[in-house]
Formats: structure tokens, C-alpha cells, sequence
């Protein structure tokens, strides 16, 4: 849950630092229509993986989870014009509503939308010898995100990232005994990222609109 104070910094730093933009915005009032769930980044948390893609210099991303869109707009805004987005949906009512935000947004030559079980999705894109990928965002079932992780690692490039959204999950994931698989995977996940010699991580908590929550930043340092 967030807490008002929380919401109120956000407000203002989006009214500074991330105005209104009637693509983006419409991403989410069309999303909200067609009755998604409300859980796309949050307005600043798009900029950044904005300024992350932009400051890596990336030309290829992958992203697990498309939801309706919305990060996916951002992400794609970030590539130069030879530039190429993947993004992977399971449902494919969320992809109907994606496809129309992505195209709404000029992105349609862009963005190439996967529709299927994600672990399916990433084993195809391996047996294709699509990538290796610049930077891979996570926003997918989050008790599949260790076997996600795993097949990033296989698609990622040597300096590359791989963020992780949602690894706190209001402070749940300090319940090492917590029988919820969204929280299994989760912690899972932040174990095999601790032990990972091919990556140099970190993780960081996040307060906002969205609540309590973070993210991990992974940077593979040996890869493909």
C-alpha cells in the first residue's frame, strides 16, 4: 500500500521531470478500459528505464511481461532508428491492448510482440540466435523469474543489464517461510543473483504511487 506522502513526491516530481505525454497516458487509460490490472511501472520508474536504456546506448532489449504497454513505449522510445524491442505476453487479451498503445505511439516498427508462455517465448528466441540483447527488463509471474533470469543470462551480452521489477514486495520478501510462490520466486531469484559469478548486482527498495517494492540492476560481466 502506499502511503500518501509517497504518492504526493511522485506527483511532483512527474509534474517536473516526466509531464504528461498523450501516447503514454492514453497507454494507460486504455489498459485501465479494458480492465488490466493497474500494475505498469509508475511514471518516473518508465523514465528511468528510459535513462538506463539511453545511457547503456542500447539497440536491442528484451522485455518479459508486456502488460498493456506502457514500459515497452518507453523502453522502444530509447532505441536509435535501427533499434529493435522484443517484448513477451502470456495473455492475449494484454497483448491486443498492448499491440493497439505500441502502435498509438508510432512504435509498431519497433516493437515486435510475442504472444505465449514466457520460459516458451525465451527458448525460441535462443534456438532462433536472436540477440545477444543490450538490455533485458523482468516484469513477468514472478515465481518463474529465477527461470527467467537464467534464460536472460543465455541472451544478455557482455555489459550488458537485466532488471528485475517488484523484488521486495511490500517487505514480504524477508519471509523466509512465506508460502506464496510469487515470494519464493522472488527471494530464489535474489539468492541465485548473489551467487552469480557472471553478473555484478544490486538491488534497491522503491516507495511511490505503486507502493513499496524495488528493483535489482544486474550488469553481466561474462557473457556471450
Amino acid at each position: 500500500m502506499s502511503d500518501p506522502i509517497w504518492s504526493k513526491i511522485d506527483h511532483y516530481f512527474d509534474a517536473l521531470l516526466v509531464p504528461a505525454d498523450p501516447a503514454l497516458d492514453a497507454a494507460i487509460e486504455a489498459s485501465a478500459a479494458a480492465g488490466l490490472p493497474s500494475i505498469a511501472v509508475a511514471p518516473n520508474q518508465g523514465k528511468l528505464l528510459n535513462l538506463l536504456a539511453r545511457i547503456l546506448g542500447a539497440r536491442t532489449i528484451l522485455e518479459i511481461g508486456t502488460l498493456g504497454g506502457y514500459s515497452a513505449i518507453w523502453l522502444a522510445r530509447a532505441l536509435p532508428p535501427d533499434g529493435r524491442l522484443v517484448t513477451l505476453e502470456y495473455d492475449p487479451k494484454h497483448a491486443e491492448v498492448a499491440r493497439s498503445n505500441i502502435a498509438r505511439a508510432g512504435l509498431a516498427d519497433v516493437v515486435e510482440l510475442r504472444i505465449g508462455a514466457a520460459l516458451d517465448s525465451l527458448a525460441q528466441l535462443i534456438g532462433e540466435g536472436r540477440g545477444p540483447f543490450d538490455l533485458i527488463f523482468i516484469d513477468a509471474d514472478k515465481e518463474n523469474i529465477p527461470a527467467y533470469f537464467s534464460l536472460a543470462l543465455q541472451l544478455s551480452r557482455q555489459g550488458g543489464l537485466i532488471i528485475v521489477d517488484n523484488v521486495v514486495r511490500d517487505g514480504a520478501v524477508l519471509d523466509e517461510n512465506s508460502p506464496d510462490p510469487a515470494i519464493r520466486g522472488i527471494r530464489q531469484f535474489n539468492t541465485m543473483l548473489a551467487a552469480e559469478p557472471r553478473v555484478s548486482a544490486t538491488a534497491i527498495q522503491t516507495v511511490g504511487v505503486k507502493g513499496h517494492d524495488g528493483l535489482a540492476i544486474a550488469l553481466v560481466t561474462d557473457g556471450p
